[in-house]
């Protein structure tokens, strides 16, 4: 006998929880805010926006189906069960904070603050999930099925992300190591720079934008469908030792960009999460290229 589906609520912390959780009560958070040109009031409108949205969408799951709440800092200690439905309720960027940790399960990204969200990732309002829920868990579900990046090190350590993974420094050092190719059609290159950017199509809307922006690149980046990544050197630092011709490209489904680390200490984290970050040193290579695993985002 089958289980009957789950659905799992995700949600975060408001910025009016974490004031009360830092400053005691209302009239403190308020003093505090006060003092630097803020208002408590928009803050907790906020705030009430989004308990409604979620206890909106709590309501509509179906009777016959269980349900759980699993908070953004408690993602990396849930277990999500093949017969779950995810329900994101907040920003698009709980949705990416969410993906690396499902295994195909489909997602509905419920807008929690609608008008305040480029609503890319929570494409749907809370009145609609009593009607969206039931329809994601059929087989007859229309989802768009979006690639993810990868970054998998010489000890088999794993990272998975949505729009972009990081490699670098976690401070303002210099990273350096040797970026290659794999399969490798150029010689690998010692380069010096303030870290690579690995991401997706979706991630193309966020930092790898802006990076591309920034150097007027006329690389085509990919849709968020699209099975290719784009990557990116950022401030790659010409000397005697290191080099700067190869700082930007493309990588297809089973090509990789390889980078051999040549510093004391570098970090690889997904989708702007420092906590949960690979930790690489001296002599390890760490390996980035599109992910086996999609994200199955319910329209």
């Amino acid at each position: 006998m089958s289980l009957a589906p789950r659905a799992v609520l995700v949600h975060r912390t408001t910025e009016y929880e974490e004031l009360l959780a830092r400053h005691g009560t209302h009239g403190q958070a308020a003093f505090f805010l006060s003092a630097r040109g803020r208002s408590v009031d928009a803050v907790r409108e906020r705030h009430e926006r989004a308990l409604r949205a979620l206890a909106e969408v709590a309501g509509a799951v179906p009777l016959t189906w269980r349900q759980t709440r699993v908070e953004r800092a408690d993602l990396d200690r849930f277990l999500f069960g093949p017969e779950d439905v995810v329900v994101v309720v907040g920003q698009d960027g709980l949705v990416a904070n969410a993906a690396k940790y499902l295994s195909g399960q489909p997602v509905v990204g419920i807008d929690a603050d609608p008008g305040r969200n480029p609503g890319v990732l929570v494409r749907h309002r809370a009145d609609r999930a009593r009607r969206l829920l039931p329809y994601a868990a059929g087989d007859a579900a229309m989802v768009d099925e979006l690639t993810m990046v990868e970054a998998v090190t010489d000890d088999a350590q794993r990272l998975l992300a949505l729009n972009e993974i990081y490699v670098g420094p976690r401070g303002h050092q210099t990273a350096r190591y040797t970026l290659d190719l794999d399969p490798r059609a150029v010689p690998p290159e010692p380069q010096a720079s303030s870290g690579v950017l690995v991401g997706t199509g979706t991630g193309a809307t966020g930092w790898l934008r802006s990076l591309w922006e920034q150097r007027s690149s006329a690389l085509p980046l990919p849709s968020p469908a699209d099975a290719r990544l784009a990557w990116f050197v950022r401030e790659a630092w010409p000397s005697p030792t290191t080099g700067t011709s190869r700082v930007e490209g493309l990588l297809d489904p089973g090509q990789g960009l390889r980078l051999t680390v040549e510093s004391d200490r570098l970090v690889a984290f997904g989708d702007g999460v420092e906590s949960d970050a690979l930790e690489l040193t001296w002599g390890q290579t760490v390996r980035l290229s599109v992910a086996g695993p999609r994200l199955r985002l319910v329209h």
